[in-house]
Parts: C-alpha cells; sequence; structure tokens
C-alpha cells in the first residue's frame, strides 16, 4: 500500500511538474506578445523578427536602406545609380542616417509583388499606383504626360485635337492616357505604337519613341513629362520642343502624383519616410529640375522655376 501510494505520488508530482514547466513557457509567450504589442517587434535568434498581426512593424533592422528599383529605366533609376530616384534615395538615406543597397528588378508585371511584397526590400522608391498590398507615402513630385516636336516643325500645338495634327506620324505608348485620347480623337491610323510593359533591360521603348522622333521617323510623341524631359535634353540637334497637356478633357487624367511605397501594415515606417521627404523636399526639387522633369503644383498648374 505505501509503495503504491509512493508511486501515484510520484507521478502526481510529475504531472505538477509538467503543468508548472507549460505555464512557464505560455507565460514566456504571453510576456513575448505583451512586448510585441508595445515595441512592434521582438528579436529572435540569427536576427529575425516576430511581429504581432496588424503592429505595423518598423521595416527596418539594420543599418541600411533596403530598395527595390528597376536596374535599366532611365531617368528614374539604373544599377550605376544615375538615375533621380536613385538621388532622391541617397537624399532619403541620408536624413534617416542610413546606407542604401538595392535589389534590382524590372517594372513590370510582378514588380511589387516579387520585391516588396516578399520582404526583398522595406521601400520602393517611385510609384504612381496604390492598391491594398503596399501603402503610399506622401507624394514627392508631381507631374504630367507631354506632346513633343521638333522647334523646325512648324508646329505651335498645344493640344491633342489640334487640326494641324492631322495627318502627321504619332508616336505613343500603348495603353497610357494620351492613347486613349487619340483613340477617341479617331487618330488611330496615324499612330506609331510603343509597349507600354517590358523588361527595361533589354527594351526601353519610351526612349525609342524620342529617338524616332529625333530622327525623323515620327513626328510628334506623346510621353510621361519625366521621360520626355530628360530624353528631350539629349536631343540638342533636334531641339525637341516639351510641351504639358494641361488643356486636355480634365475626363481623362494626365497628370499624377509620384511617391515612394512601403508595405501596407508599417504605417510607422511610412511615416519615417514621409519626414526625411519633407526635410529634404528642397534638395529633392532641385534634382527633378536638374532632370528636365515637367513639375506642376498642387492645383496642377506649372511650377515656375
Amino acid at each position: 500500500m505505501n509503495a503504491a501510494a509512493g508511486r501515484h505520488g510520484g507521478a502526481a508530482r510529475e504531472r505538477a511538474a509538467r503543468r508548472g514547466l507549460a505555464r512557464a513557457r505560455r507565460c514566456s509567450l504571453v510576456n513575448a506578445l505583451l512586448l510585441v504589442g508595445s515595441l512592434g517587434t521582438v528579436s529572435l535568434p540569427g536576427g529575425g523578427v516576430l511581429a504581432a498581426e496588424g503592429s505595423g512593424r518598423q521595416a527596418l533592422t539594420t543599418n541600411r536602406l533596403k530598395v527595390c528599383a528597376d536596374p535599366a529605366n532611365l531617368p528614374f533609376s539604373n544599377e550605376a545609380l544615375e538615375g533621380f530616384e536613385n538621388r532622391i534615395v541617397e537624399l532619403v538615406a541620408e536624413e534617416l542616417d542610413l546606407e542604401p543597397r538595392y535589389t534590382w528588378y524590372p517594372q513590370s508585371t510582378g514588380f511589387v509583388r516579387n520585391t516588396l511584397k516578399v520582404r526583398r526590400c522595406d521601400l520602393i522608391s517611385g510609384i504612381t499606383t496604390s492598391s491594398e498590398t503596399v501603402q503610399n507615402t506622401n507624394p514627392y513630385y508631381h507631374s504630367i504626360y507631354t506632346m513633343v516636336y521638333r522647334a523646325d516643325s512648324g508646329l505651335e500645338a498645344r493640344v491633342m485635337a489640334d487640326p494641324a495634327l492631322d495627318g502627321l506620324r504619332l508616336g505613343v505608348v500603348a495603353g497610357t492616357p494620351p492613347a486613349d485620347v487619340l483613340a477617341a480623337l479617331g487618330r488611330l491610323d496615324q499612330v506609331e505604337p510603343y509597349h507600354l510593359v517590358t523588361d527595361t533591360r533589354r527594351e526601353r521603348p519610351a526612349e525609342r519613341a524620342l529617338d524616332d522622333l529625333a530622327a525623323g521617323r515620327t513626328d510628334v510623341a506623346f510621353l510621361w513629362g519625366p521621360i520626355a524631359g530628360f530624353y528631350a535634353e539629349r536631343h540638342p540637334e533636334a531641339e525637341l520642343v516639351v510641351v504639358p497637356l494641361l488643356e486636355e478633357d480634365p475626363r481623362v487624367r494626365m497628370s499624377y502624383r509620384v511617391s515612394m511605397a512601403v508595405r501596407y501594415n508599417e504605417t510607422d515606417w511610412k511615416r519615417t519616410v514621409n519626414a526625411a521627404l519633407a526635410a529634404r523636399a528642397e534638395e529633392i526639387e532641385a534634382v527633378l529640375r536638374e532632370y528636365g522633369i515637367p513639375l506642376l503644383d498642387e492645383r496642377g498648374r506649372p511650377l515656375d522655376d
């Protein structure tokens, strides 16, 4: 009897010990989650991060600013860091006392899905669209689609419906707002189309549109302002005139604000980037002007020099 009681007592003590260990583990997990709730993150062995759902965890866990950008998409970015987005990223990194590091991926179909969403970076350097997969920062510039022609063409057109464009060869990137307007005007038979979505490492259709215009293969090109302004200056022999499309039907949107982008649940990180963009706003504008980008103010009017 005493031996049996001893065995039962030993088993009871073992069960109690197991329950105590389980409670200790649960308390440790609760404490960790409370820490996540107050600080946003918990560091794990190996440098990983534990985050509570919806905690808005900070993106940064190192001294690097991890950026995703296109490797061959001037004037925006390239691997040689010659684009204006590269220059602006450098200003943001300097403001945050971080070292910029890039993940390169062509800015075409799947760009966000294969970069920011899978945490290959913490920031996209330039984006005009918004979706449930990203948060846009405050915009750092506002630009517009343009009409470009040679100075010796005799054109003085300011709108796409100008009769002076009748019968001319018109270069336009398919799927852009000017392409929609040309279709509505019945000018598709005049159009020389260029692809919208490409792998920029192999093909740069907007740049080719300006090359064709400068060479006389087309008479007019309709392009996004930053591309038009940058490449027009690289054809001084053609004296290309860049006309912002300010007077088009307002039902077709021609102007867009451009921001950076972070993951949708990283609101604190977005605020940090916004503060850096605001602190360097004057320097950012100077970079944009250096690249010949047509700039608009908040009301869509040309920004005076």
